[in-house]
């Protein structure tokens, strides 16, 4: 996962938490919530972002309330007092239901996107830069928190709600294309791009190490799941990822995901309850026609270990499972750049994942 210099994230944090931001508030540091609203008798949460660990000084804090509807205050206290508080009588997040919450520090404001959608802004009261310190409280549960430098340009991240395409009716029959002539990229004209690769084990609110020392080799190395990732540059011909990991002993099904913003450019879903591995992409939120023809047999087997290989040419992505070409899948998506985040799920142990 590429963070652009800004610090690992911290891995299922127990709430009440509280984290240190290291090296405080930054313009441009995007900061990313993900979790899900927990049933509780309490009917708020809070997010405060404050200087030290005590709560005297608060530069935003950020409290979901379910209570008369549902709203939302934002509010900023000085040396013990709380000022005005600001009410967006909205509620975004939804009790029992993940959600995405990011904050954007800008130069004049926060702005706080909820499942990729601008929810709010918030102008600065104190300078954000005194700011070191994250809390997080109330009727949620985390699974991680993470940061990045994004420039101060406003950039969705590369985490979304992931779907499986729905059963068809009949079996599908892959219309068939005429592949277009490859794209042909001059020496000058190549994206520069780096290639992350992601081997760790983690422990509840452990951070990941820096992507950008080189991997290191842990014993039985685990991801969380689901993996969320960006792919440095996007997809472009030549680009490949490879993501390896253990298929569960009673595994239904798992995903990988290539995503360009809330689509999904490319959706490969292996199916254990249907001997199938399903291919599709999702635009707008509906999915198109799946593939599921295979040239030899299901690749996958559960209880054992699995490598996939994605490599991406100019008309279509080659497809090799365990080093042996597996099929074709042509775009659908021809904007290849904006192709630029990487989501893993399902039914499996995660332990390599190369972007």
């Amino acid at each position: 996962m590429a963070f652009g210099g800004a610090q690992p994230p911290y891995l299922s944090p127990v709430v009440p938490f509280t984290g240190v931001i290291q090296g405080g508030l930054q313009d441009g540091l995007q900061i990313t919530i993900n979790g899900t609203v927990i049933y509780s008798n309490g009917n708020r949460f809070a997010v405060n972002f404050q200087t030290g660990h005590n709560d005297n000084d608060i530069a935003l804090h950020f409290n979901p309330r379910f209570e008369e509807g549902g709203y939302v205050v934002c509010n900023t206290k000085q040396k013990g007092s709380w000022g005005a508080e600001e009410r967006k009588m909205q509620m975004p997040f939804q009790r029992g239901c993940p959600f995405e919450l990011c904050f954007l520090v800008q130069s004049s404001e926060f702005k706080v996107m909820v499942n990729k959608n601008l929810f709010m802004q918030y102008a600065h009261r104190v300078p954000f830069h005194r700011v070191n310190t994250i809390c997080v409280t109330g009727a949620v549960q985390l699974s991680y928190i993470s940061f990045q430098n994004t420039g101060a340009a406003l950039i969705p991240p590369a985490f979304s709600t992931v779907q499986f395409s729905q059963a068809a009716c009949f079996p599908h029959k892959p219309k068939v294309r005429k592949p277009k002539p490859p794209r042909m990229w001059s020496a000058g004209s190549a994206p520069i791009t780096q290639t992350v690769i992601h081997t760790v084990q983690s422990t509840p609110g452990q951070m990941f190490p820096n992507p950008m020392i080189p991997p290191m080799a842990y014993p039985n190395p685990t991801y969380p799941i689901p993996f969320f990732t960006s792919i440095p540059g996007g997809l472009y011909p030549s680009k490949s990822i490879m993501v390896s990991g253990t298929v569960l002993p009673s595994a239904q099904r798992f995903y990988i995901n290539l995503c360009s913003g809330r689509d999904i450019a490319f959706h490969l879903n292996p199916r254990f309850d249907e001997n199938a591995v399903v291919r599709n992409t999702q635009i707008n939120s509906c999915w198109g026609s799946e593939e599921r023809s295979l040239p030899r047999q299901m690749p996958f087997f559960r209880g054992q270990s699995f490598s996939v290989r994605i490599m991406c040419e100019g008309a279509c992505l080659k497809l090799a499972v365990d080093g042996q070409h597996l099929c074709e899948y042509y775009h659908r998506l021809k904007n290849l750049p904006a192709i630029n985040s990487l989501e893993v799920g399902g039914d499996i142990q995660l332990t390599h994942v190369q972007t």
